[in-house]
């Protein structure tokens, strides 16, 4: 790799341990991917928060390096926690891994991290433009930021974005280049995508198949933000794909074409299998929305179902503190929390200790969650649209 003579000074020491040792990082991933430099980053995201996921070792790790001064050089956000910072006691959450995640949340915010504890920070103030590059680390975010947004990011892990954000830069390589961005996949839907779960639903099944490749997708007639948002979300977490075109909806879908691709075909029948293979439960402990975190337009389709009514089972709505704040404003968590449910902020039902809380059996609309419940929280799974879903959890 071609460094500056900044980048050759930071290795040798001369700008202290912490910014060495996440140059160093940098290097190695950049040399192991044949990056030929490192490019600047206006924006970071962080993944590897909850203390379900990273335990004592990344503890003492992020206090480590906070200790030593590490301080981020660009705005970055952090990715969910394991508990809503803020109303934890009201929902029950473990005080002794309370304790754990306030100290993890500190560390980051040592270092100057913004603690947005948020996978959706495109809807919380962290926005890239068309072509600019990132290093943002969660599944979810980053093929939203790549393919809705036209952004550029790799999927980052937990490490490696963090030292992106300390330095803010990251090694030339994968999807900050154009050739790596065009799709070699086709995926022709041969049937009405009618709900954000339905596109879960093919997100799953089409992330199963490509696996880490770039889907072009043809047929589906609409999809707006939170539908975008619902199929890539899937696609990241049952495969590994970070960056996907659809014709007519994605911003870089026009620079590329279907023709020569090899296809596979999403219709009735897939759909319906794949419903059928993402349901493992009968009936829900809780219904957990928001995986991703939800929008406001989310929200407020929820509140418009439960208003009046009232829940036979525990609900939650996860989303960003952010985002929640807006929806207190309208009154909508007034009406959630008049019919038995609750907003969520900071987390969400895959790095939350669920299974440590009495859930065994979980109703998500997320194929995203759907995918992770049952290795991640040995939980069983009830999948569907979200009105379906509130339909068999009222009195």
């Amino acid at each position: 790799m071609l460094l500056t003579r900044e980048e050759e000074a930071i290795l040798a020491g001369e700008h202290g341990e912490v910014p060495e040792r996440m140059l160093r990082l940098l290097v190695r991933l950049g040399e192991i991917y044949k990056a030929d430099k490192m490019i600047p980053v206006s924006s970071a995201q962080v993944a590897g928060v909850s203390y379900k996921s990273i335990g004592d070792p990344g503890l003492e790790f992020l206090e480590d390096i906070a200790g030593k001064g590490a301080r981020v050089s660009v705005l970055t956000f952090l990715n969910p926690a394991g508990m809503d910072i803020e109303s934890w006691k009201e929902l029950g959450f473990p005080e002794d891994f309370v304790e754990k995640q306030l100290r993890i949340i500190e560390a980051f915010k040592k270092m100057g991290i913004v603690i947005s504890a948020t996978c959706t920070p495109y809807l919380s103030g962290n926005l890239p433009r068309f072509r600019e590059h990132v290093a943002w680390s969660e599944s979810s975010a980053v093929s939203f930021a790549n393919s809705v947004l036209g952004a550029r990011t790799n999927r980052e892990g937990g490490p490696s974005a963090l030292a992106a954000a300390i330095l803010g830069r990251t090694p030339n390589y994968g999807f900050h280049l154009d050739e790596n961005r065009k799709p070699d996949m086709h995926v022709a839907v041969n049937v009405e995508l009618r709900t954000d779960a339905d596109f879960g639903a093919l997100g799953y099944f089409v992330g199963k198949i490509v696996k880490d490749r770039v889907p072009y997708f043809t047929g589906i007639k609409h999809a707006g933000v939170d539908s975008l948002k619902a199929l890539g979300a899937a696609m990241a977490a049952s495969g590994a794909v970070a960056l996907y075109h659809a014709h007519g909806l994605t911003p870089e879908a026009k620079d590329y074409s279907p023709e020569g691709l090899d296809t596979i075909s999403f219709g009735e029948k897939e759909l319906t299998e794949t419903y059928q293979n993402l349901n493992s439960g009968e009936e829900p402990d809780i219904l957990i929305l928001g995986c991703p975190h939800s929008s406001l337009n989310e929200i407020r389709t929820v509140a418009m179902l439960v208003e009046g009514k009232r829940l036979r089972k525990p609900m939650w709505v996860c989303t960003s503190r952010a985002v929640k704040e807006l929806a207190i404003r309208m009154g909508y968590d007034e009406i959630i929390r008049s019919a038995g449910g609750k907003i969520v902020a900071d987390t969400c039902t895959v790095v939350a200790p669920v299974e440590e809380m009495g859930f065994k059996t979980i109703a998500v609309n997320s194929g995203k969650a759907a995918n992770y419940l049952p290795g991640f929280c040995k939980a069983r799974v009830i999948f569907g649209d979200t009105e379906g879903l509130i339909r068999r959890v009222i009195e």
